[in-house]
């Protein structure tokens, strides 16, 4: 079993920054796709950014230039900065971890960003 945890939520206002991260309690860290996904009142879950280990980044359209997820495998976290906040970007944002090979998913808590005046 693997042990997701975020941090770095908050409340802020539109235009500022945020920095969450993750950490996951795994030996094999490397061999996880992490993500950041997010989940607003009344909304589906959607996938907010992706990293493979040695692979391309993805984002959902609506965060292009203003987030940028990056991974540091030697210290097994995933961090997702996030600029020009909007309110619109208020939820709660979950990070994951996912392998393929056999096939493995595990959630952190979530920790909410709130972007408001």
């Amino acid at each position: 079993q693997v042990q997701v945890v975020e941090s770095g939520g908050g409340l802020v206002q539109p235009g500022g920054s945020l920095r969450l991260s993750c950490a996951a309690s795994t030996s094999i860290f490397s061999s996880y796709i992490m993500a950041w996904y997010r989940q607003a009142p009344g909304k589906q879950r959607e996938l907010v950014a992706q990293i493979p280990s040695g692979g391309i980044t993805m984002y959902t359209d609506s965060v292009k230039g203003r987030f940028t997820i990056s991974r540091d495998n030697a210290k097994n976290t995933v961090n997702l900065q996030m600029n020009s906040l909007k309110p619109e970007d208020t939820a709660v944002y979950y990070c994951n971890a996912k392998r393929v090979m056999p096939l493995k998913d595990y959630w952190g808590q979530g920790t909410q960003v709130t972007v408001s005046s």
